[in-house]
């Protein structure tokens, strides 16, 4: 199948990105969840981007082995796919509330459209960076840099994308990333790129919009 094949078609509707500044993991999280369950065929999809203070968030296959020594930093059960990973500031997290049955991607192309809109905006930086087959997210030489964990409810997706600016990694220590035992983690700031949250979602999220088939965005600000 050639990469033409995968994107969706464009799409006249606009995509909105909603814009949270910094909050608390929970209700966030409960947010997504109900508006999952509350959309409808007419409900435009959204890019919530946030920044958490900080938390542990273990996905529906996570293993207690993978958490060595979260202190008093508090680990929260999660629907997504994946084992454990941390959220802190200093890092970009954007949520996917996408109806992806109506854009006709499969999880696979979803996955790919997240992973490639962080490689291109990477790229436009002059860092060279991949993903791995096994292990979705981005990698830089042999550190991530983005982490991937979605759930899909009946056709439509909620959770998403980190990608570490600048941060204090030291949490990464404390588990196994991403049930990864050693996986080094990194940042754009010690890649040699400065970017504050405000300028990395102006970057990424027009380029995953992009990539989603859309061609018109709005913005939005709060929790819906």
């Amino acid at each position: 199948m050639s990469p033409a094949a995968t994107v969706p078609a464009p799409r006249t509707a606009p995509l909105l990105f909603r814009r949270l500044g910094r909050r608390e993991y929970g209700p966030v999280f409960a947010a997504m969840q109900a508006f999952t369950e509350g959309r409808d065929a007419a409900t435009l999809d959204e890019l919530w981007w946030v920044e958490h203070p900080p938390v542990f968030t273990q996905g529906l296959a996570g293993k207690a082995e993978h958490l060595l020594a979260p202190g008093d930093i508090p680990v929260v059960q999660v629907d997504r796919g994946g084992q454990v990973t941390y959220h802190g500031p200093g890092q970009l997290v954007v949520y996917c509330l996408l109806d992806v049955r109506r854009l006709g991607l499969g999880v696979r192309a979803l996955v790919t459209a997240l992973e490639q809109a962080v490689i291109e905006l990477l790229a436009a930086h002059a860092i060279a960076a991949q993903t791995r087959p096994a292990a979705p997210g981005v990698y830089v030489a042999d550190a991530k840099v983005a982490s991937l964990g979605l759930r899909l409810r009946q056709g439509r997706s909620y959770h998403g994308l980190s990608l570490n600016l600048d941060m204090d990694l030291e949490p990464f220590t404390r588990i196994n990333p991403c049930g990864y035992p050693g996986l080094r983690v990194t940042q754009l700031r010690d890649l040699g790129v400065e970017l504050t949250l405000d300028a990395a979602a102006g970057e990424l999220l027009p380029r995953l919009g992009h990539k989603l088939g859309y061609v018109s965005f709005g913005t939005v600000t709060g929790l819906p």
